[in-house]
């Protein structure tokens, strides 16, 4: 069995080579590689990972020419590894390599395609948090996830799973996403979780913002079943009012509702503004998708043959 590693490098130059080494002493009696995806950092990670790249054979770099996003990232290393199962993990020391393992047994003894963490105490910031349990909350709605499922980001996938994954080659991928797309036999099992090493997360609104529109109009299409259901509702509503109306005027000869039209134009008037942004977003992306736009660029790569 071959383990393929893969670890997204954002600004991570003081804890990278630490991490590697630990990987490597952690599972020095494993067939694996460790495939480093620096996602465009601005300080001097990509010399530090291009340096591990050299020093040892089983350590593969892949530079992007800007900053993609962390899932785009993932895809490049997922489209680089060669192992009977990928893992992917932090590159900041939150989730400790001895814990592979972990995923490891759990997916050979449950014979599961995907296996994710979970954590006793999770040692992220109230923001993340709060923004894990948001997308938490969005995927079991929107991609049918069973409740007490994390998606965890520390997570292990079989071969033949990611070679469906990467079949994705569109600008916006959602591991997740891609996963519940492909299998529904996945495991879970409860890893430590660290505190942040070096550095602060790169978890921002702006990212948490984005992550939420990539779930919403590039894996489901309940937004636009939503719009529907608004629609029929309005349309009923309506003819409802028109009725109660006609009524209340054969006895008082007076128009009680039509009188409120200001207001009955400015709420219908926002839900058409509404129903046209989201359509617009989803039009946007096919765009955006049939333009071409990459998943992402490789600058160089480093990559020795294993001894």
């Amino acid at each position: 069995m071959r383990l393929s590693i893969i670890i997204p490098v954002y600004n991570s130059e003081q804890t990278i080579g630490s991490l590697v080494e630990h990987v490597l002493q952690t599972l020095e009696e494993s067939d694996l590689e460790i495939i480093l995806v620096n996602d465009g950092s601005r300080d001097q990670s990509e010399s530090v990972c291009n340096e591990l790249a050299q020093r040892f054979a089983n350590v593969k770099f892949i530079t992007l020419r800007r900053n993609f996003g962390e899932f785009n990232a993932v895809m490049c290393g997922l489209n680089h590894a060669e192992g009977d199962y990928a893992v992917m993990i932090d590159d900041d020391f939150q989730n400790p390599p001895s814990e592979i393992l972990k995923l490891v047994q759990t997916a050979q003894e449950g014979n599961f395609d995907v296996v994710y963490s979970y954590y006793p105490q999770k040692k992220h910031s109230p923001f993340r948090n709060f923004g894990s349990w948001l997308v938490n909350r969005i995927t079991t709605w929107l991609l049918e996830k069973p409740s007490d499922l994390y998606l965890s980001s520390f997570k292990l996938i079989s071969k033949p799973v990611v070679k469906e994954i990467i079949k994705y080659k569109g600008p916006y991928p959602y591991i997740d996403g891609l996963i519940f797309r492909v299998t529904r036999h996945i495991g879970r099992v409860e890893v430590f979780h660290n505190k942040r090493q070096e550095g602060e997360s790169g978890y921002t609104l702006r990212k948490l913002t984005s992550l939420f529109m990539t779930i919403l109009f590039g894996y489901s299409l309940k937004p636009l079943r939503i719009l529907t259901g608004v629609g029929l509702f309005s349309i009923g509503l309506s003819v409802l009012i028109s009725l109660i109306d006609i009524a209340l005027f054969a006895i008082h000869s007076k128009f009680f509702f039509l009188n409120s039209n200001l207001i009955i134009l400015i709420f219908f008037g926002g839900a058409i503004l509404t129903s046209l942004g989201i359509v617009g977003e989803y039009i946007g992306r096919i765009f955006m998708v049939q333009s071409g736009l990459p998943q992402y660029i490789e600058k160089f790569k480093v990559s020795q043959t294993k001894p």
